[in-house]
């Protein structure tokens, strides 16, 4: 069982966002990750927002053993070709320390950014097609010095990657997904798989309805890696807290009865936001540090 921590990319450097790396390391937390957004929702979109990359090239100079990575990256503003780059040269500089989460995006603002004002975001359909041809020339990308390919949506000539991963044969890959084609995904290329349960339930469900809707998203993806031959306990199973009925920062005990509700379906990490005053992710600060010292040793009691 693992308990990691987010922190939004919202702090100047300088300021805040060292420190605050720092502490994470402190706590003990097994990761720390940062989303990795052009920019997010209300009230996020009006404040600062910086670059995920630079963000965790920045954290794994100031940090020694804490993994870090994205939950997740999106393909909204994402080519394989040059995320390879930007993550073998981070993989470099951490010394073995990323993870990458990755998810097919979705129609925030990330899904328009780019795109001319006459253009329409990508469907859900058209994402799952991306997705299907992202995720597999990635990891070809990540594992081979040179690749070549030409598909639907992206190319590669000669693409270059050396001296590769320090780890091997690439670092590892979280891969968010709920639907069928998503989930085959990450039976075919995760060394994890991600969720946040079923964000219909986020406002008007129960946390038992969550239960029961995440216990649904494990058979499915059990049912996927049967499709491979694969054993599903093979991956890691990432919960990112947050987007769920359920409130486990509004105390300690509310945080022990969620986890071990959590971690007895099958997770094996939890991650919990940093807490940001006037936010959806407010939470005693005194709480959320007992509950990153000792919430996990009391599961064990």
């Amino acid at each position: 069982m693992h308990l990691s921590t987010v922190i939004l990319p919202i702090y100047r450097w300088a300021a805040e966002g060292l420190k605050m790396w720092q502490r994470a390391e402190e706590l003990g937390f097994h990761a720390a990750y940062t989303y990795d957004h052009l920019s997010w929702r209300v009230p996020f979109r009006e404040g600062p927002w910086f670059g995920a990359v630079p963000t965790l090239t920045a954290a794994a100079t100031v940090t020694q053993s804490m993994r870090l990575g994205t939950l997740v990256t999106s393909l909204n503003f994402r080519h394989p070709v040059t995320l390879a780059k930007d993550l073998i040269t981070l993989d470099d500089v951490s010394d073995g320390r990323i993870t990458l989460g990755i998810g097919a995006g979705g129609n925030g603002f990330d899904a328009t950014t780019l795109r001319r004002s006459d253009e329409e975001p990508w469907t859900p359909r058209e994402r799952a097609d991306h997705f299907d041809e992202f995720v597999p020339l990635l990891d070809q990308l990540l594992r081979e010095p040179s690749v070549t390919y030409e598909g639907k949506f992206y190319s590669a000539n000669e693409a270059r990657n050396i001296p590769g991963c320090v780890q091997r044969p690439r670092l590892p890959l979280a891969v968010a997904a709920t639907g069928p084609r998503g989930m085959k995904l990450a039976a075919r290329h995760g060394q994890a798989w991600v969720t946040t349960g079923d964000p219909k339930l986020y406002e008007t469900g129960t946390p038992e309805q969550s239960v029961e809707a995440i216990r649904g998203q494990l058979t499915k993806l059990g049912t996927a890696c049967e499709s491979i031959g694969r054993d599903v306990a093979e991956l890691d199973k990432i919960l990112l807290t947050g987007f769920t009925p359920d409130r486990p920062l509004q105390s300690f005990d509310a945080f022990v009865d969620f986890a071990g509700t959590h971690f007895a379906l099958g997770f094996t990490e939890i991650v919990i936001h940093m807490p940001i005053p006037d936010s959806d992710f407010a939470a005693d600060e005194k709480v959320f540090e007992r509950i990153a010292t000792e919430g996990l040793a009391q599961l064990g009691r």
